[in-house]
């Protein structure tokens, strides 16, 4: 087990997971709460169409699908406004949208690089340049999370409330807007953008059986998105398959123990 970690594309694996493990939950959080889990799925599919245009291009495709996914997120907050008794059409606009732009640019056959790589994850191709993007996208996020975080609990119970005491509720919707995409957009070298969603709900969702407080919720789903990223991680090494299935296997069957634990623990009682 120590040799694999002295693999170069193994320790650059694991670095980005492990900061995956820590902001996908952590945005999760808020999003579940709010009842915007299916956001995720959305902007997942807008760094689909980042990834197409900075492969067209020949930029760096995590940098692309950052900025288109945050024009993305931003867009559903701002179209809210427009759409208030049927804001859930606005998902599957922008949805619509995005698969468009990347169905159009993958097919046209000028995309220069491997989109299944982006699509079901890849340790192999997470390389020192993608590694410094990773981490300095997921520093900025945290150390904004960190500052803005009581604002955001308060808006996230109580969005009406925050206005009166007079928090730039709109101003810290489209902050977090542009972190929930820098989430996405780091988190599709190693998950993949098919089943990068289930890293931002899943491990909240296993949390949340535990019903305790929110900060310790918050803790528990960053500790299960670790468990799941890392023991997907490296069972998708020793299978030989992409890790953005094995990772979201093994979110799923940590939640089901969970659940199971759970219904054991009501019958002993």
């Amino acid at each position: 087990m120590l040799q694999l970690f002295q693999l170069t594309f193994m320790r650059n694996a694991v670095i980005a997971a492990i900061l995956i493990s820590v902001l996908c939950p952590t945005i999760g959080i808020f999003l579940v709460l709010k009842r915007y889990s299916m956001v995720g799925d959305t902007l997942a599919h807008s760094s689909f169409a980042g990834v197409a245009i900075g492969l067209v291009l020949g930029y760096n495709p995590i940098i692309i699908a950052f900025i288109f996914t945050s024009i993305c997120a931003i867009s559903i907050e701002f179209l809210k406004s427009y759409f208030k008794q049927y804001s859930d059409l606005i998902l599957p606009i922008i949805l619509t949208f995005s698969v468009g732009i990347a169905i159009t640019l993958t097919s046209s056959g000028n995309a220069a690089g491997n989109i299944e790589s982006f699509l079901f994850g890849s340790m192999l191709t997470v390389g020192t340049s993608d590694l410094y993007t990773i981490i300095a996208l997921s520093i900025l996020c945290i150390v904004l999370l960190i500052v803005l975080y009581d604002k955001l609990v308060y808006i996230t119970f109580d969005e009406d409330g925050a206005k009166i005491s007079q928090i730039n509720v709109k101003l810290l919707n489209y902050i977090f807007a542009i972190l929930a995409g820098a989430a996405i957009s780091v988190s599709i070298r190693i998950i993949g953008i098919l089943v990068v969603s289930s890293m931002v709900a899943v491990p909240v969702a296993t949390a949340m059986q535990l019903k305790k407080g929110f900060k310790t919720t918050l803790i528990f789903s960053i500790i299960f998105g670790f468990i799941d990223v890392i023991i997907g991680l490296i069972s998708s090494y020793f299978i030989n398959c992409a890790p953005g299935g094995t990772i979201a296997l093994t979110s799923v069957a940590v939640l089901i123990l969970v659940l199971l634990f759970n219904v054991i623990a009501v019958k002993k009682a």
